[in-house]
Protein backbone atom coordinates (compact mmCIF):
# COMPACT_ATOMS: atom_id res chain seq x y z
CA UNK A 1 0.00 0.00 0.00
CA UNK A 2 2.70 2.45 0.87
CA UNK A 3 4.43 1.82 -2.27
CA UNK A 4 1.16 2.11 -4.33
CA UNK A 5 0.52 5.63 -2.41
CA UNK A 6 4.19 6.71 -2.94
CA UNK A 7 3.69 5.78 -6.92
CA UNK A 8 0.43 7.57 -7.22
CA UNK A 9 1.65 10.57 -5.35
CA UNK A 10 5.18 10.52 -7.75
CA UNK A 11 2.68 10.24 -10.79
CA UNK A 12 0.42 13.77 -9.71
CA UNK A 13 3.99 15.23 -8.67
CA UNK A 14 4.82 14.87 -12.56
CA UNK A 15 1.53 15.86 -13.67
CA UNK A 16 1.14 18.85 -12.20
CA UNK A 17 4.74 19.86 -13.02
CA UNK A 18 3.84 18.73 -16.78
CA UNK A 19 1.10 20.71 -16.69
CA UNK A 20 3.26 23.95 -15.52
CA UNK A 21 5.21 23.19 -17.98
CA UNK A 22 2.51 23.04 -20.81
CA UNK A 23 1.25 26.81 -20.05
CA UNK A 24 3.82 29.62 -19.87
CA UNK A 25 2.94 32.79 -19.56
CA UNK A 26 2.97 35.40 -22.49
CA UNK A 27 3.18 39.16 -21.90
CA UNK A 28 2.02 41.90 -24.29
CA UNK A 29 2.68 45.37 -24.48
CA UNK A 30 0.12 48.13 -26.72
CA UNK A 31 2.45 50.24 -27.16
CA UNK A 32 3.50 49.82 -31.58
CA UNK A 33 6.63 49.22 -32.73
CA UNK A 34 8.01 52.41 -33.75
CA UNK A 35 8.76 51.60 -37.40
CA UNK A 36 5.01 50.28 -37.47
CA UNK A 37 3.23 53.52 -37.22
CA UNK A 38 2.87 56.15 -39.76
CA UNK A 39 4.52 59.23 -38.62
CA UNK A 40 2.12 62.14 -39.52
CA UNK A 41 3.05 65.46 -41.50
CA UNK A 42 1.51 67.97 -39.80
CA UNK A 43 3.67 70.63 -38.43
CA UNK A 44 5.06 70.23 -34.81
CA UNK A 45 2.56 70.96 -32.29
CA UNK A 46 2.55 72.38 -28.66
CA UNK A 47 3.92 70.24 -26.05
CA UNK A 48 1.48 68.02 -24.28
CA UNK A 49 0.27 66.62 -20.86
CA UNK A 50 -1.42 63.43 -20.61
CA UNK A 51 -3.28 62.93 -17.40
CA UNK A 52 -3.29 58.75 -16.28
CA UNK A 53 -5.70 56.88 -18.23
CA UNK A 54 -8.76 55.19 -16.88
CA UNK A 55 -9.80 52.38 -17.82
CA UNK A 56 -12.91 49.36 -16.74
CA UNK A 57 -13.08 47.81 -14.12
CA UNK A 58 -14.01 44.73 -15.55
CA UNK A 59 -10.61 44.58 -17.42
CA UNK A 60 -8.51 46.17 -15.00
CA UNK A 61 -6.33 42.89 -14.62
CA UNK A 62 -2.84 41.85 -14.89
CA UNK A 63 -4.50 39.01 -17.84
CA UNK A 64 -6.37 39.31 -20.69
CA UNK A 65 -10.12 39.37 -20.56
CA UNK A 66 -11.45 38.25 -23.59
CA UNK A 67 -15.33 37.85 -24.52
CA UNK A 68 -16.78 34.74 -25.09
CA UNK A 69 -19.82 34.28 -26.80
CA UNK A 70 -22.49 36.18 -26.07
CA UNK A 71 -22.18 37.26 -22.47
CA UNK A 72 -19.12 35.10 -21.15
CA UNK A 73 -15.46 36.31 -20.63
CA UNK A 74 -12.35 34.16 -19.83
CA UNK A 75 -9.40 35.59 -17.73
CA UNK A 76 -6.75 34.25 -19.78
CA UNK A 77 -4.15 33.26 -16.77
CA UNK A 78 -1.33 32.74 -19.44
CA UNK A 79 -2.09 36.12 -21.57
CA UNK A 80 -1.00 38.84 -19.37
CA UNK A 81 -0.25 42.35 -19.62
CA UNK A 82 3.18 43.23 -18.94
CA UNK A 83 2.25 46.85 -17.22
CA UNK A 84 -1.12 47.82 -15.50
CA UNK A 85 -3.56 48.06 -18.27
CA UNK A 86 -4.13 51.72 -17.33
CA UNK A 87 -0.22 52.66 -17.70
CA UNK A 88 0.18 50.42 -21.09
CA UNK A 89 -3.15 52.51 -22.65
CA UNK A 90 -1.36 55.33 -21.47
CA UNK A 91 2.23 54.60 -22.81
CA UNK A 92 0.68 53.99 -25.86
CA UNK A 93 -1.28 56.97 -26.38
CA UNK A 94 1.39 58.95 -25.27
CA UNK A 95 3.77 57.68 -28.20
CA UNK A 96 1.09 57.73 -30.71
CA UNK A 97 0.25 61.64 -29.88
CA UNK A 98 3.93 62.23 -29.99
CA UNK A 99 4.35 60.94 -33.45
CA UNK A 100 0.99 62.52 -34.30
CA UNK A 101 1.66 65.91 -33.00
CA UNK A 102 5.43 66.40 -33.37
CA UNK A 103 5.80 67.16 -29.56
CA UNK A 104 6.71 65.57 -26.46
CA UNK A 105 4.51 64.48 -23.52
CA UNK A 106 5.61 66.60 -20.74
CA UNK A 107 3.83 65.13 -18.05
CA UNK A 108 6.17 64.87 -14.69
CA UNK A 109 8.72 68.52 -16.23
CA UNK A 110 8.84 70.87 -14.10
CA UNK A 111 6.37 73.43 -15.25
CA UNK A 112 6.49 76.86 -17.01
CA UNK A 113 4.71 79.60 -18.01
CA UNK A 114 4.55 78.58 -21.70
CA UNK A 115 1.35 77.45 -23.35
CA UNK A 116 0.57 73.72 -22.87
CA UNK A 117 -2.18 71.02 -23.91
CA UNK A 118 -3.32 68.80 -21.47
CA UNK A 119 -4.92 65.76 -22.81
CA UNK A 120 -7.23 63.26 -20.68
CA UNK A 121 -9.10 59.87 -21.68
CA UNK A 122 -11.01 57.70 -19.50
CA UNK A 123 -12.17 54.75 -21.44
CA UNK A 124 -15.35 52.75 -20.98
CA UNK A 125 -15.40 50.18 -22.89
CA UNK A 126 -11.87 48.02 -23.66
CA UNK A 127 -13.49 44.70 -25.47
CA UNK A 128 -11.55 42.16 -26.96
CA UNK A 129 -12.86 39.15 -28.98
CA UNK A 130 -9.80 36.72 -30.40
CA UNK A 131 -10.63 36.42 -34.22
CA UNK A 132 -13.52 39.14 -34.56
CA UNK A 133 -12.78 42.68 -33.29
CA UNK A 134 -10.69 45.04 -30.84
CA UNK A 135 -12.74 47.66 -29.46
CA UNK A 136 -11.96 50.50 -27.53
CA UNK A 137 -14.72 53.28 -26.58
CA UNK A 138 -14.03 56.80 -24.06
CA UNK A 139 -14.21 60.16 -23.48
CA UNK A 140 -11.48 62.25 -23.97
CA UNK A 141 -10.73 65.91 -23.41
CA UNK A 142 -8.19 68.20 -24.51
CA UNK A 143 -7.53 72.10 -22.88
CA UNK A 144 -5.22 74.57 -24.42
CA UNK A 145 -3.83 75.81 -20.84
CA UNK A 146 -1.73 79.34 -20.59
CA UNK A 147 -2.37 80.37 -24.08
CA UNK A 148 -3.50 83.86 -25.25
CA UNK A 149 -7.38 81.92 -25.42
CA UNK A 150 -7.43 78.90 -23.49
CA UNK A 151 -10.21 76.98 -25.17
CA UNK A 152 -11.44 73.34 -24.82
CA UNK A 153 -12.99 70.32 -25.64
CA UNK A 154 -14.52 67.13 -24.77
CA UNK A 155 -15.79 64.37 -27.07
CA UNK A 156 -15.98 60.73 -26.63
CA UNK A 157 -15.13 58.59 -29.69
CA UNK A 158 -15.36 54.37 -30.28
CA UNK A 159 -13.04 52.68 -32.18
CA UNK A 160 -13.41 49.36 -33.57
CA UNK A 161 -10.62 47.13 -35.35
CA UNK A 162 -10.73 43.72 -37.01
CA UNK A 163 -8.74 41.16 -36.15
CA UNK A 164 -7.34 38.08 -36.76
CA UNK A 165 -7.04 34.45 -34.53
CA UNK A 166 -4.11 34.23 -32.27
CA UNK A 167 -3.81 36.71 -29.03
CA UNK A 168 -0.72 38.83 -30.73
CA UNK A 169 -3.58 39.65 -33.38
CA UNK A 170 -5.48 41.02 -30.50
CA UNK A 171 -3.69 43.35 -29.29
CA UNK A 172 -1.95 44.33 -32.77
CA UNK A 173 -5.50 45.42 -33.25
CA UNK A 174 -5.95 47.08 -30.17
CA UNK A 175 -2.69 49.22 -30.64
CA UNK A 176 -4.49 50.06 -34.33
CA UNK A 177 -7.20 51.47 -32.19
CA UNK A 178 -5.20 53.58 -29.68
CA UNK A 179 -3.36 54.86 -32.93
CA UNK A 180 -6.46 55.99 -34.36
CA UNK A 181 -8.06 57.34 -31.30
CA UNK A 182 -4.62 59.51 -31.50
CA UNK A 183 -4.94 60.13 -34.69
CA UNK A 184 -8.44 62.45 -33.55
CA UNK A 185 -6.90 63.63 -30.51
CA UNK A 186 -4.21 65.03 -32.24
CA UNK A 187 -6.55 66.63 -34.85
CA UNK A 188 -8.53 68.71 -32.23
CA UNK A 189 -5.28 69.19 -30.79
CA UNK A 190 -3.76 70.98 -33.21
CA UNK A 191 -6.63 73.39 -33.68
CA UNK A 192 -6.68 74.32 -30.40
CA UNK A 193 -2.85 74.78 -30.37
CA UNK A 194 -3.83 77.78 -33.26
CA UNK A 195 -6.79 78.92 -31.79
CA UNK A 196 -9.02 77.46 -34.02
CA UNK A 197 -12.42 75.70 -32.76
CA UNK A 198 -12.04 72.35 -33.57
CA UNK A 199 -15.07 69.84 -33.45
CA UNK A 200 -16.03 66.66 -32.27
CA UNK A 201 -14.93 64.10 -34.55
CA UNK A 202 -18.13 62.83 -36.44
CA UNK A 203 -19.48 58.91 -35.78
Amino acid sequence: MIRIAMRLLGTGAALALAACASAPLHYYTLVAPAADTPVSSAPPSLPFELLPVGVPAQVDQPQLVVREGGQGVALLDSERWIAPLNDEVRSALSADLARELHSQDVSGLPGNDKPLLRIKLDLRRFDSQPGSYALIEGAWSVRLLRGQHPAALACTSRVTETVGPGYDALVQGHQRAIGALAAQIAAAARLLGTGQTPLCPAG
